[in-house]
């Protein structure tokens, strides 16, 4: 088109034309009387020249006002020829410029979408390949030639020369008349495209020529032709919008087709993730490793602030094109900082980093499921009693036609803390605003509510201290169709955007338009209302506003611009210091573990899951001779107390073997059905903890790794806390103990010396411990107060004095019952009394009791040894024997109790619970396994740390390599 035009503009220049003019229509007019002065006609520049790629799809222009054009006064000639002959100039010019302004328009269009056409050079697989071949077939240049030259194709068009010569008499005709000039370029914008700026396009080739004498018919007719002119020229610019927005669409589609094919994997191509993902991917590893974002995270992002329902979530979702944040009236939404990463894709979906759940943006539910899990992380990241929190929710949204971001939203700034905030809240929101803005890599979007006085913000000091020389700011007014309204003085809002009103300073202005306020109300419902109302906005229409300032379309535009202008002029420097960073630390641990692998948190944990799964299964390696001693021996001693106190000593006070053996089979079944087996799990459940405890808390020699003692204990304690012994062992156990209780036949003599050998032991066992009750009681005898100078208090002697009483009467009645009379204690204190001590009855019965317990024992075990044998007599039923040794068979059944008890217990143990504990140990692994707190709280220390920054510094330095690589290729 601008060749044609070229070809035109050479055909109009005449044998006169002079040699300095500027341009084709400059020429036209190079023949001047010099008799006439010449007219310089001065026209501003438009307030705004309109974007191709601005979504004011129906925007009308500003109409051009008419300047006075002041002329020479010449005498009055009315001809209808020169009338005829202006009307068809006019029109002619009017093709013309509209030809050559549609077709510069048209090339600059051609040209931004080529840059924002994706590179299709992945895809020349898709064209066939005899289409890359045509040029070794086709000769192009000589088609080249056969076409006509740009001669031929200016003699299709008129003899603008033979034009020019007839106006120049009709020129000499003429003695009255209004200005050509001013008629052509009035009402039209053209001069902008065929004019240099400043200067009019048309030079008036004689000023005094044209001078009206019918100014009345003039005034009349004037105004209607401007109007008539300046409708055509908006139904032709119209007409190359309309163009514009259906190759817009068509490009859009083209994209999703594109990606659709990408997304469905043609030939089973692996793709390689978006520039954006892999970028998003380095600041979500950067928020972990550095979550107080000191100087090693300079990486841009774009940041959201804005005073509290100022509009920035709605700005947010707008740019996202979806409603995915959760909303309400008036109260603190925003609780915590999300961090959305945005990029083009074909489907519209959104997806937290740590879920593979895909929300489908197009449907209601999942839109409805999206902002209630966005509100439930933010409610957890809150601690308790406080009421936002720094920890940062990150979520990924993709697209047709989404621009290629990351943005974090920010927590509204608050000037007041109300009921049911924190008190520190204001201070809180402060500091995460702070520090994400401190980032001097970081664009920051600050947005303020045009609907509320300027003078009420309070995000605008602060961005303002953050970035005062405004280098990284984007300013953003919302609710501007509300600001319209209730403004008094549209000025303001003029003043807001040229950044005039406010202190702070910014890379730019925008005005936009989030919706009416209606929540329910769509992305496309409130991207029409925003067209709608800055079509007919008189701020726009008066110049208020520049066409390419208002949208969010265009906010979306420059914010991503912005944004990546930023990305390219400072990742590789941030590449180059965490490079630095990573030798540092490489050599710090070469110095201090030479000789240890680098082990992450994470895989020592893994290592010590294998060591304690190990040494689970090495309980199933106890041999069951090893498990039956413990359980017997624990059983024992827990049972034993029980046994001589409640059962054999009372059995013992009886007169006669009928009347033992009665006793001693009633209390053997109350204690089985009872507490036996009860505490026969109860000791196998603590033999299985101990046996657990000193595999997992044994050193292993030099193979011992102290880092894990405190996982080990931890898992150690949780997993016996699940652990529960299976319900149906005690009854099952309860029948093994019954009847081995009931067996009495001793089958061998082997069998029966055992027997002795456990009665004389338990007995000896328990005679030392009355001694030492015994000696505690009455304090040192006379060789220790001789040899080691110890002397007794008043009790111990008043004890010692009781004690020798009890004595001298068990010396008299051996056969003493267990139990005192009320008469013998009245005795025994007189008897105390006479010898000048003072004793409480109490005390006489404590004492009695370790008196009499030892005279028993010692009985006891002296019968014992007469015992050993009576086993022939035991086969005979001691029939014409005096010797009984009922207490014999007696302790023969608890052994033989013991022994079974114990062989069932490790059964269990062996064939169930140990399999049990594994799995519990399994389950508490892999709990602690996903909850990071634990892991960092069991695996500690300076090793750890060091390994932990080795391993985010490689990932971010190596992610960061390969995004500034694919960085280059897309350039």
């Amino acid at each position: 088109m601008l060749r044609a035009a070229c070809i035109v503009c050479r055909g109009m220049v005449n044998k006169h034309v002079v040699k300095e003019a500027k341009s084709p229509l400059q020429k036209l007019y190079a023949h001047t009387d010099h008799r006439f002065p010449r007219i310089n006609i001065w026209r501003p520049l438009p307030s705004s020249s309109g974007r191709c790629y601005s979504s004011l799809s129906r925007l009308p222009l500003r109409r051009s006002r008419l300047l006075p054009v002041s002329l020479a006064f010449q005498t009055q000639r009315n001809f209808w020829v020169a009338r005829l002959a202006s009307r068809l100039l006019k029109l002619r010019y009017l093709v013309l410029g509209s030809a050559v302004g549609g077709g510069y328009t048209a090339k600059k269009t051609f040209d931004q979408w080529k840059e924002m056409f994706p590179d299709l050079s992945e895809y020349k697989w898709i064209v066939p390949d005899f289409v890359w071949e045509l040029d070794e077939h086709i000769n192009f240049d000589k088609l080249s030639k056969a076409l006509p030259d740009s001669e031929a194709l200016a003699k299709l068009l008129p003899d603008f020369e033979k034009l020019g010569e007839s106006f120049s008499l009709l020129k000499e005709w003429l003695s009255s008349g209004h200005n050509l000039v001013s008629e052509v370029i009035g009402p039209s914008d053209l001069l902008l495209l065929l004019g240099p700026g400043g200067e009019t396009a048309f030079k008036a080739t004689d000023s005094q020529s044209f001078e009206s004498s019918d100014k009345q018919y003039k005034k009349a007719t004037d105004k209607e032709k401007v109007d008539q002119l300046q409708e055509e020229l908006l139904q032709t610019q119209l007409k190359y919008q309309r163009i514009l927005e259906r190759l817009e669409k068509e490009n859009k589609d083209l994209r999703k087709l594109l990606l659709q094919k990408d997304d469905k994997g043609i030939h089973h191509r692996k793709l390689k993730k978006s520039l954006i993902d892999m970028y998003s991917e380095v600041l979500d590893i950067l928020s972990d490793y550095d979550a107080s974002y000191n100087t090693q995270d300079h990486l841009p992002r774009v940041i959201v602030v804005g005073d509290q329902s100022a509009g920035k979530t709605s700005v947010l979702e707008m740019i996202a094109q979806a409603r995915i944040f959760p909303r309400g009236s008036g109260e603190m939404m925003t609780r915590s900082p999300v961090k959305v990463t945005l990029s083009e894709g074909p489907h519209h979906v959104a997806m937290f980093k740590d879920s593979s759940r895909e929300f489908d943006l197009t449907k209601e539910a999942d839109l409805a499921a999206l902002r209630d899990e966005i509100e439930v992380r933010m409610r957890k990241s809150v601690k308790n009693g406080q009421t936002v929190s720094p920890e940062t929710i990150s979520l990924s949204v993709k697209g047709p036609g989404i621009q290629r971001m990351v943005l974090v939203d920010l927590p509204g700034v608050i000037s007041t803390v109300t009921s049911g905030m924190a008190p520190d809240t204001k201070e809180t929101i402060f500091s995460i605003s702070k520090a994400y803005m401190q980032n001097p890599n970081a664009i920051i979007l600050c947005i303020q509510d045009g609907s509320v006085d300027a003078e009420r913000s309070i995000v605008t000091d602060l961005v303002s201290q953050m970035d005062p020389q405004g280098r990284r700011t984007i300013f953003v007014l919302t609710k501007v169709d509300l600001a319209e309204k209730n403004v008094a003085s549209p000025s303001r809002i003029q003043q807001i955007i040229e950044g005039k009103l406010f202190p702070m300073k910014a890379l730019g202005y925008f005005a936009v338009v989030t919706g009416k306020g209606n929540s329910s109300e769509s992305i496309d419902s409130i991207k029409d209302y925003e067209e709608e109302f800055f079509q007919g906005s008189s701020l726009l229409k008066k110049g208020m506003l520049k066409a390419h300032q208002v949208t969010t379309k265009n906010l979306s535009l420059a914010v991503s611009d912005c944004f990546w202008k930023m990305v390219r002029a400072s990742v590789e420097q941030q590449a180059d210091a965490f490079k630095a960073t990573r030798f540092n630390l490489e050599t710090e641990w070469k110095n201090n573990y030479p000789r240890l692998r680098e082990l992450d948190r994470s895989e020592l944990f893994e290592k010590a899951k294998n060591e304690i799964l190990d040494e689970v299964i090495s309980l199933t390696q106890v041999t069951p001779k090893h498990w039956e001693e413990i359980l017997q021996k624990t059983l024992w001693e827990r049972v034993s107390t029980h046994v001589i106190e409640n059962i054999y000593l009372p059995a013992a006070q009886t007169m006669n073997s009928g009347t033992f053996n009665t006793t001693v089979d009633i209390k053997l079944k109350q204690w089985t059905d009872k507490q036996l087996p009860n505490k026969a799990v109860e000791v196998a459940w603590e033999t299985l903890q101990q046996e657990f405890s000193r595999f997992m808390t044994e050193q292993k020699g030099k193979e011992h790794d102290d880092i894990f003692d405190k996982l080990k204990e931890a898992v150690k304690e949780e997993s016996i806390k699940r652990h529960k012994w299976n319900e149906q062992a005690e009854d099952s156990l309860r029948v093994i103990q019954h009847n081995a209780l009931e067996d009495r036949s001793i089958s061998d003599k082997q069998q029966w010396d055992a027997a002795i050998h456990f009665m004389e032991d338990t007995l000896k066992s328990r005679l030392k411990d009355t001694e030492s009750v015994i000696r505690d009681m009455v304090g040192p005898d006379w060789r220790e107060r001789w040899l080691s100078w110890i002397s007794r208090n008043l009790e111990q002697n008043t004890r010692n004095e009781t004690k020798n009483e009890l004595e001298k009467m068990l010396k008299v009645n051996e056969d003493h019952p267990a139990y005192l009379a009320s008469d013998e204690v009245t005795t025994v204190r007189k008897n105390l009394e006479t010898r000048g001590v003072e004793v409480d009855p109490v005390l006489i019965k404590d004492t009695w009791h370790q008196v009499y317990r030892r005279h028993f024992l010692k009985t006891a075990l002296g019968h014992c040894n007469l015992c050993r044998r009576g086993f022939y007599y035991y086969q005979r039923h001691f029939v014409d024997s005096e010797l009984e040794c009922n207490d014999v068979v007696l302790f023969w059944r608890i052994q033989r109790m013991l022994g079974i008890t114990a062989n069932t217990l490790r059964q269990q143990l062996t064939n169930s619970e140990v399999r049990r504990l594994e799995k519990n140990v399994k389950e508490v692994l892999e709990d602690f396994a996903e909850d990071n707190d634990k892991k960092v709280n069991m695996l500690t220390g300076k090793r750890v740390q060091l390994a932990e920054d080795l391993k985010k510094v490689r990932e971010i330095q190596e992610k960061l390599e390969a995004f500034i690589e694919a960085l280059h290729q897309e350039k």
